[in-house]
């Protein structure tokens, strides 16, 4: 899609805050411990999962965002306003990990226990606080669970670089450059330190995972051609998302000997950390199958449900750092009280309410309803003596009364 033949906002944001929402309802149900409902979420059915439609559509809100700040008001300016984000996001990263903490902290007290701080791996962080404080902060201490906003804050770190890239030699170049940089990560020599007790590496390389945000930003800046609607590209998608299913499914891999030697085989082109490129066209033929199934412009996307969903991916980041703690915290709810299937049924719709609560809450505070102006009522009448409101004349010239009427 280029930025010439954009769209109305509504539209656009309709379908990309749609898909903002089905990846933050995916990401929580991925992330709650213990949950059985994580056996059906996408990823155990292909290559890649609910972090591209993240990653992805983030790139697309950032051309509409942030690239436009670069067109308006010059590269200085636009590299404050990514400042700004980047620098919202570092503290983001710094508030979630001490909630996380505290909550599980809290939980490992209330029921006689240290599993839950040791699940989370924070014993090293208890060992050698100061170590882990200093690491937090320049991110050289990223914990498993607390890998994707460093990834994007990195990624968001790029784009200056990119939007001088594109002025001084166009979108294709940009193009060649990022792909040279994907290759480097799946070289991985691009690898960033994630602890500072080990060896361990970031989860998510920046390097590679850049692949799929210039994309989803490409496809708003007219770096890359919005696909055509064609049977032969629908038909090509399908087989490439049905072909990957026999190859990632585990109760059809585990089942068959060749299928367990083909998916060893193909790990490295489905890779997580580099983002291998079974992962890459993997979503691009799910993106592109969404894309033609909620109709031009969303038109197929109504209803009430639709509306929910849309409330939360457009308050994507403040639902993300809600659901990160929210999770653990459901995930201590499922341990005590025990894996039931009505149990997590009632444990998976309370997140997805509370997800939506914080949405709906965002929203409220952003529409600032302290600024609007409403009608001051009038002040009630003055009551009289007996109760009764006073003359209407009080005030007035009283009338003139004629001699003939005395």
């Amino acid at each position: 899609m280029s930025a010439g033949s954009e769209p109305r906002r509504s539209e656009r944001d309709l379908r990309l805050d749609f898909f903002r929402g089905i990846g933050m309802f995916i990401i929580l149900i991925a992330h709650i411990p213990g949950n059985a409902w994580i056996n059906w979420i996408p990823a155990r059915f292909g290559f890649s999962d609910a972090t591209e439609i993240f990653v992805f559509c983030s790139g697309m809100a950032s051309a509409y965002a942030f690239a436009r700040v670069f067109d308006r008001h010059g590269q200085a300016i636009g590299t404050a306003r990514i400042g700004l984000r980047v620098w919202q996001i570092w503290w983001a990263q710094i508030g979630v990990f001490v909630a996380v903490l505290a909550a599980m902290i809290v939980a490992d007290r209330m029921f006689a226990t240290d599993s839950y701080t040791r699940t989370l791996q924070f014993d090293r962080f208890f060992a050698d606080p100061a170590s882990g404080i200093l690491g937090l902060v320049t991110l050289t201490y990223v914990p498993n669970y607390f890998d994707i906003l460093p990834m994007y804050l990195v990624i968001l770190g790029m784009i200056p670089l990119v939007m001088a890239v594109e002025r001084l030699a166009g979108g294709r170049v940009v193009l060649v450059l990022l792909g040279l940089l994907w290759l480097a990560a799946q070289a991985r020599i691009t690898a960033l330190p994630a602890d500072p007790w080990s060896e361990r590496v970031w989860y998510f390389d920046p390097a590679g995972w850049q692949l799929v945000f210039f994309t989803g930003f490409g496809f708003v800046r007219g770096w890359l051609p919005a696909p055509p609607r064609s049977k032969t590209l629908v038909v090509l998608a399908l087989l490439l998302v049905l072909v990957s299913i026999p190859f990632t499914w585990l109760p059809m891999v585990r089942s068959l000997p060749f299928l367990q030697a083909s998916h060893e085989e193909l790990r490295p082109l489905f890779a997580k950390t580099p983002f291998g490129l079974l992962r890459h066209l993997h979503f691009l033929a799910l993106a592109y199958l969404a894309w033609l199934a909620v109709g031009p412009a969303g038109q197929r996307l109504k209803g009430v449900l639709v509306e929910q969903v849309v409330a939360v991916g457009r308050q994507t980041l403040a639902v993300f750092l809600s659901g990160i703690v929210l999770a653990r915290i459901l995930g201590v709810v499922l341990d005590q009280l025990g894996p039931g299937w009505l149990v997590t049924l009632l444990v998976n719709l309370a997140g997805m309410a509370a997800l939506l609560a914080v949405a709906r809450v965002v929203q409220w505070y952003k529409d600032t309803p302290w600024t609007r102006r409403t009608p001051r009522p009038s002040p009630p009448a003055a009551m009289g003596a007996e109760g009764r409101p006073p003359d209407a004349t009080v005030g007035k010239a009283a009338p003139r009364v004629s001699c003939a009427a005395s």
